[in-house]
């Protein structure tokens, strides 16, 4: 399963460093992400903030 967490905090950082942990999860994209979510293995960082572009990224991973 692919997840994506929106936000660029450490609660949202916490979220998709502990999710990344489950096995069932094959990625977990966080957007925009930050500099710690960066260096995580399983996350990785989405650089968009428009909520369009946001919506046609998800239908595209999914």
């Amino acid at each position: 399963m692919k997840l994506l967490v929106i936000g660029s905090g450490g609660r949202e950082h916490a979220l998709a460093w502990k999710l990344a942990q489950s096995p069932r999860v094959q990625k977990v994209f966080v957007a925009p992400g930050n500099a710690g979510t960066a260096l995580e293995s399983g996350l990785e960082n989405v650089a968009i903030t428009d909520t369009s572009a946001l919506i046609d990224f998800a239908r595209k991973e999914h």
